[in-house]
């Protein structure tokens, strides 16, 4: 049945095209991210700037904005006009071996340094060898020899003496100085003690008695002299190695003495004087230096060059700007490095050199930029970062040591003071959950960086457009766009946006449609990208992931999903509904059901109250019923019992969009009014009638489109849609073409009772001051209609309540 209806929006405002005039010619690009976020880099750029006061940012907003491209980006160009910082050494402490000192060094001279004391070590030690091995130094260490001797010689000299005057021998061994009594001018040996008289005997022990006084004076004065000899000998061992080593040593020092080698002029005094104490392992050859494997472990020198080898923890290229930091793993290690161990004969040893920087190391001086999740779900990375950022100073440690039951002697580094700036990337619902839960966000990260998930679809957006397309063609070798491309992509961007006047700034889904509309220009043979080959690409995209969508429309069209689409019915509409399947989604009419009779003013949503519908439906269902009462019971309350259905539906049911129809079926169903059943509706309202904008139309109309596509057009299908929704229309060109041809309508509406009109072909009516309808309109049938179930209820109550009016 054909009815007379307003002809809709016209076919102009259903898509905004893009013009390929509107398109810039390719100049090679702009400087700075193709996609705009001012707010974004203005947020970088305080924190980058912040110096001493070193603000951290949190980056946050929806995935495949370019979050993590747009920021990389920003901070390697800033980096580039940033100094390199310094290079990072780990030294060995002689007095705290357990404890090595980090030390920093000009930048890029960290691998020199260790070079200059691996040749120094090799240097002294050749010099050594040779100061030892000097005729200069033999004569002198025999000299100390020879007077030693003398003076120690001169000393048992005159105890032998005294001894002889008493008649006893004295007799110098291993274990001590060893007396015979002499008895006809010869000492008698212990064998022959038995033979000498009592006499001699008691007179050899009374002077064996008178002599260990003088003996033992004797010898504490060869122990003195032997003990001031060593002293002499050690001094001469000093002054040889320091004048062997000297100019050595000097020559290092001079070079790493300066303001920009901090601490390194000490540490060469400290490897000076250890040097010294170990001469005997700098004396060794080397091929007597090194020290058996399963003995390293207890050797209190080991090799020299392990003692005194030097850790370039962190070096960097002169020039080379400041580091920008972008770790693909973030467990504990790599963010803030290790302590490895050398395992030989089953025992683990470690020491200064096995020392490895991790990420925070890195950026010192620089950037880093970590991904939250990743940060959150790895044990132990939040609380130390947070420990990093607070203290600025970044300590390795093994994670292991902190739960041992009782720890083992390990490493304890000086901890190395890092100065950086780290970007937190994050999705808003975890950055909203941080800040709730965690109080230190507040404190640490006091920058966010919100990316906007679309901009205006001005010059300036379109522009950012091609400059994408240009360099995603640079980056992947790909065949250029030409300004037909840019300009399908700018509209495909205006259809992610959701809106005809912005444009997605999601650069993940934009890139990989543009990728293979590249695909399908290098297999068709052209030379560059056109507008045919972005279509195609979508065209291609979206037949691989409808396979749901069709399927669905199938059953429809079988009738085992019922939805008529043409003819009229009461109680009875078409609804619209987005569904999503994977990355997919699509539209579809849901077909709504209401029954009503007298009652006792309840309204129901059977969904609602089996627990399928949620909180939002909940909420728009409410809202209905409020404007439903406010409208037709203001005076008399409603008598009336109803129910509201989304019919073979079994799944959950979320969004107001539904509220629309729900109340024109509902009418449809108190004043037994037919609707049109070609005609489908969306729309949520306000308590007042107002139609307001709902999500999701593009796909509604598209979904609505296909099914009466399948079926046949007949000319007076469409949708109704609220007018705030216009600007978001973004419709594919055969529905576009189809409305130019007056095969498919689209209706925008601003409050109910045009979408009553359009559905039930008559006059809502406006309400009269004194709160009556006007005769005949579509309102006024409502009235009456809900006047007859009061009447009903009336006459209920009036016997009882022992009958009940038919519903």
């Amino acid at each position: 049945m054909s009815r007379r209806r307003p002809r809709g929006a016209p076919a102009a405002d259903l898509r905004r095209p893009c013009r390929v005039a509107e398109i810039p010619a390719a100049d090679g690009g702009a400087p700075g991210p193709a996609i705009p976020q001012p707010r974004v880099l203005q947020t970088l750029e305080v924190a980058a700037a912040s110096g001493a006061e070193q603000l951290h940012v949190i980056a946050t907003g929806a995935a495949g904005t370019g979050r993590r491209s747009t920021i990389e980006a920003w901070l390697r160009a800033r980096a580039q006009t940033e100094p390199t910082p310094p290079d990072v050494v780990y030294l060995p402490d002689f007095r705290e071996p357990l404890r090595p000192r980090a030390c920093r060094l000009p930048t890029g001279s960290g691998p020199a340094f260790a070079a200059d004391v691996e040749g120094l070590v090799d240097d002294a030690r050749r010099r050594i060898v040779e100061a030892f091995e000097s005729e200069g130094y033999r004569t002198r260490h025999r000299e100390l020899q020879d007077e030693l001797d003398r003076r120690r010689g001169a000393i048992f000299h005159a105890l032998e003496q005294r001894a002889v005057a008493s008649g006893v021998a004295l007799q110098l061994t291993p274990g001590g100085v060893m007396t015979f009594p002499i008895v006809g001018g010869r000492p008698v040996p212990p064998a022959e003690m038995d033979t000498i008289p009592d006499v001699l005997r008691e007179r050899f022990e009374h002077a064996v008695e008178e002599l260990k006084a003088p003996v033992q004076e004797g010898f504490a004065a060869i122990h003195d002299l032997e003990r001031d000899v060593r002293a002499r000998h050690a001094e001469l061992d000093r002054e040889v190695a320091i004048f062997a080593t000297g100019r050595l040593f000097d020559a290092v020092r001079a070079r790493w003495a300066d303001g920009d080698a901090d601490g390194v002029a000490e540490w060469l005094d400290d490897m000076r004087e250890d040097a010294i104490e170990h001469l005997d392992a700098l004396r060794a050859p080397p091929d007597a230096e090194a020290v058996p494997p399963m003995l390293r472990g207890l050797a209190p020198d080991g090799d020299l060059h392990t003692r005194y080898a030097v850790n370039v923890l962190v070096t960097h290229e002169p020039g080379a700007g400041a580091p920008v930091v972008i770790p693909t793993d973030t467990s504990f290690y790599d963010l803030f490095g290790r302590a490895e161990y050398e395992t030989e004969f089953g025992s683990a040893r470690t020491d200064h050199r096995h020392l490895r920087a991790g990420a925070v190391h890195r950026a010192a001086g620089g950037y880093l930029v970590l991904d939250a999740a990743d940060v959150l779900s790895k044990p132990g990375v939040w609380p130390r970062l947070k420990d990093v950022l607070r203290t600025r100073r970044a300590k390795i440690e093994n994670l292991a040591v902190q739960y041992m039951l009782f720890p083992g002697v390990t490493l304890d580094p000086e901890p190395m003071g890092v100065d950086l700036m780290v970007v937190l990337i994050a999705s808003t619902d975890l950055y909203e959950l941080l800040r709730a839960f965690d109080e230190d966000v507040a404190r640490l990260f006091k920058l966010r960086a919100d990316f906007q998930a679309d901009m205006p679809r001005d010059a300036v957006g379109i522009a950012g457009y091609a400059a994408l397309l240009r360099a995603l063609a640079d980056d992947r070798g790909l065949p250029g766009f030409d300004r037909g491309a840019v300009a399908a992509m700018v509209e495909h961007g205006s259809r992610l946006a959701a809106d005809r006047d912005r444009l997605s700034t999601r650069v993940r889904p934009l890139t990989d449609t543009a990728a293979e509309a590249a695909q399908e220009a290098s297999r068709q043979g052209a030379r560059r990208v056109g507008r045919e080959h972005v279509h195609a690409a979508l065209a291609a995209r979206r037949h691989r992931a409808d396979r749901p969508e069709q399927r669905l429309r199938e059953v429809m069209l079988e009738g085992t999903l019922r939805i008529e689409v043409t003819g009229e019915a009461v109680g009875q509409v078409n609804g619209l509904a987005v569904s999503i399947a994977g990355e997919h989604a699509f539209g579809h009419p849901i077909r709504l059901s209401a029954a009503a009779a007298a009652g006792e003013g309840a309204v129901i949503d059977i969904d609602r109250e089996v627990e399928l519908s949620g909180p939002i439906h909940d909420k728009g269902f409410l809202i209905l019923s409020g404007l439903l009462a406010a409208r037709y019971g203001a005076d008399t309350p409603l008598s009336l019992r109803g129910s509201i259905v989304a019919e073979q539906s079994y799944g959950s049911i979320e969004g107001d969009s539904a509220s629309v129809a729900e109340l024109v079926v509902l009418l449809s169903a108190i004043g037994r009014i037919p609707l049109d059943q070609s005609v489908a509706v969306t729309g949520s309202l306000d308590q007042h009638g107002v139609v307001q904008a709902v999500g999701g139309v593009n796909e509604k109309i598209e979904g609505y489109f296909a099914l009466c596509r399948d079926a046949g057009l007949t000319g007076e299908q469409g949708v109704i849609l609220p007018r705030a929704n216009l600007r978001h229309l973004m419709l594919d060109p055969e529905v576009v073409d189809a409305v130019r041809a007056r095969r498919f309508r689209i209706w925008p509406i601003a409050d109910c009772d045009e979408a009553f009109e359009l559905l039930a072909g008559g006059r809502a009516g406006a309400r009269r001051p004194d709160g009556s309808w006007p005769p005949g309109s579509l309102n006024a049938r409502v009235a009456t209609r809900l006047a007859g179930f009061a009447e009903a209820a009336r006459a209920m109550r009036g016997d009882g309540g022992r009958s009940r009016p038919a519903s």
